[in-house]
């Protein structure tokens, strides 16, 4: 089968594509994807991604980890934000965790209404991710969740990295792919001094997370990929 793998750069342009048989990998590099999938190696049970901060209250009375982020600081009376250091084996294992984001949760409620199925990817879990999407019998979208529905860099490079890595196994590539396959190409040998340029990058340094931001773009570090079962993400059983 010649399979289809696109680039779909921001939500805003989600409607364009269709994913009715398609797996929607979602990218949210700084931070939301990153984080869940590290906490997802580290033994969450599993990973509520909601829409709204309000959202979140409606499961306080289930004594789940409650954690809200909003331009990239935790919203004040929850437990954590979406730093990949809260997510530790200590803090999360075999607990369940509501989430909000200002970006990654809007782009996984949004591919869940129509796509076949819907993962999350980081360059956490790229090796594990592709070498999954690589057996599956369908076309595969990568989601960037960007920032407020712009394009970004650090999501539109991850999206580089897996076109870069699956490029054997598919046929038909978009040219969102194929620009963010150079893009890719042209920084992977230094992807935090590339991303010094990006707008996002500028947001972060106000907020002093430096730590965050490299540790979000280590390779291979989990083995993990989430999987978004109903309202939950859970580990996908390989």
């Amino acid at each position: 089968m010649s399979r289809t793998i696109e680039v779909c750069l921001t939500p805003a342009l989600l409607h364009l594509y269709n994913i009715e048989n398609s797996i929607v990998v979602v990218i949210d590099i700084l931070r939301a994807t990153s984080s869940i999938t590290y906490g997802m190696d580290n033994g969450a049970e599993a990973i509520i991604p909601v829409a709204q901060v309000e959202d979140c209250l409606a499961y306080a009375e289930k004594g789940y980890l409650l954690a809200a982020e909003r331009n990239g600081e935790v919203v004040v009376g929850y437990d954590f934000g979406n730093s990949p250091f809260s997510y530790t084996k200590e803090k999360v294992a075999s607990k369940t965790i509501v989430l909000t984001t200002t970006n990654g949760t809007k782009a996984m409620h949004m591919a869940q209404e129509r796509a076949h199925q819907v993962v999350v990817g980081s360059f956490l879990n790229l090796t594990s991710l592709c070498n999954w999407l690589k057996v599956q019998d369908k076309d595969v979208l990568l989601l960037c969740a960007g920032w407020k529905d712009k394009f970004n860099l650090e999501d539109t490079l991850f999206a580089g990295a897996v076109v870069n890595v699956l490029r054997k196994d598919f046929v038909h590539f978009d040219d969102a792919c194929v620009a963010a396959e150079d893009m890719y190409v042209l920084a992977k040998d230094d992807l935090r001094g590339y991303l010094k340029k990006s707008s996002h990058n500028h947001r972060l340094e106000q907020l002093n997370i430096e730590e965050d931001v490299k540790f979000c773009l280590k390779v291979d570090m989990c083995k993990v990929i989430p999987v978004l079962e109903g309202e939950r993400l859970i580990p996908l059983m390989l």
